[in-house]
């Protein structure tokens, strides 16, 4: 079994790929992290900001 590494893929994307990566990293439904995504950004908190370092940091697919 290979390890998916966390990067964000170029097929599949909705903004930037984010919640694409990490779902296809850990094996979960994409929309699902979606929607629990989005919710999320309505509770106060560093979510948006999270989001924003992810997009930096996480590599793209060659």
């Amino acid at each position: 079994m290979t390890t998916q590494t966390l990067s964000r893929p170029r097929q599949g994307r909705m903004i930037a790929g984010v919640c694409a990566g990490i779902a296809r990293r850990f094996g979960w439904n994409v929309t699902l992290l979606r929607v629990l995504a989005v919710a999320s950004i309505l509770l106060p908190g560093p979510q948006v900001l999270a989001y924003i370092v992810f997009w930096i940091l996480m590599p793209s697919d060659d």
